[in-house]
């Protein structure tokens, strides 16, 4: 049989984070209360509103008041897709709980297979995509190369592929609301804490309304980083560049030397000035990088929330 944390309320707890996704909240609910009824279990669906700016909110309220499974907390501002699925995590009730995005790319009707993996007793339970037609060459291949650089720094094997759409199990989740990382990357989490897993394939949609809220600069600032947080190698790489360049300047150095004695002309301004600038180049790299993981310890240290709940909706009886 298998083994449950304590605990009253549902059996599946839903956390869907949203931010200007008011086109999409009416057909999102009807798909997941659809997916859901023929599960046959106690259920709860947390939508989590992340400072939207259209009307997202009231289209979540309304839903809400249609349907007293259907819970939802708004944020102060937009925190973040991770920071908002983290806040959902915090109000769950659930003995398992799904995760995924209000845009329909995640079907609900991959949740009946994520529900009988757990049940089989897989502890997390997490989906790997094959991206729908909309996804252009140039995401496809920068997500492919992310997950090779971030497993090979890391030491954490992940996929292509690899999304927030996955299940977690109760004690998971007590485990995951404990992590205090600076710059919050779930599915890296999913990864680190272990337990036993499996992976289950899903095709993604083309997404019903909207666009993505992902342009260039936040999956740049997205990867960096995750990068940060999971793998200290960039900073130790330094090292060996140091060493590299070092071991560089001193042949230049014997050379020099030699050319001198010998009574000629030491040659190559152009090239010693052009060398000189490559190393100052690396140098203003290995600086910013060591920037960046300050800045993290900076954000660690200053211990705010990651997230401010503004409004509630369909918690009133607790």
């Amino acid at each position: 049989m298998k083994e449950t944390t304590a605990r009253t309320g549902p059996e599946l707890s839903i956390v869907v984070s949203a931010y200007n996704e008011e086109n999409n909240i009416a057909a999102l609910v009807a798909a997941l209360t659809d997916t859901l009824e023929t599960v046959g279990v106690p259920y709860e669906v947390i939508l989590v509103d992340d400072g939207s700016t259209d009307r997202t909110w009231e289209a979540i309220q309304s839903a809400c008041r249609n349907d007293p499974r259907i819970r939802s907390i708004r944020l102060s501002r937009n925190f973040g897709q991770q920071n908002a699925m983290f806040a959902g995590l915090h109000y769950v009730r659930g003995r398992a709980v799904i995760t995924m995005d209000s845009d329909l790319q995640h079907p609900p009707a991959t949740i009946p297979q994520l529900y009988s993996a757990w049940l089989e007793g897989y502890q997390i339970v997490e989906t790997v995509r094959s991206e729908s037609e909309d996804v252009t060459w140039f995401k496809r291949t920068t997500s492919r190369w992310f997950y090779k650089v971030f497993s090979a720094l890391s030491g954490i094997p992940m996929s292509s592929g690899t999304s927030d759409f996955r299940l977690m199990d109760a004690r998971v989740v007590e485990v995951v609301r404990e992590m205090k990382d600076a710059d919050l990357f779930l599915r890296g989490i999913a990864h680190w804490v272990g337990f036993r897993r499996k992976a289950v394939p899903f095709q993604a949609i083309n997404r019903q309304a909207g666009e993505s809220k992902y342009n260039l600069a936040r999956m740049i600032k997205f990867a960096v980083s995750s990068l940060i947080s999971f793998s200290t190698i960039p900073l130790r790489l330094g090292i060996w560049i140091g060493l590299a360049t070092s071991l560089l300047a001193f042949l230049e150095l014997i050379y020099i030397l030699i050319v001198y004695i010998r009574g000629n002309v030491v040659p190559g301004w152009a090239s010693t000035l052009a060398l000189v600038s490559f190393l100052f180049g690396i140098l203003f790299l290995l600086v910013g990088i060591i920037g960046a993981y300050l800045a993290s310890i900076f954000e660690t240290l200053k211990n705010r929330p990651r997230f401010l709940v503004s409004d509630t909706e369909g918690f009133s009886d607790e």
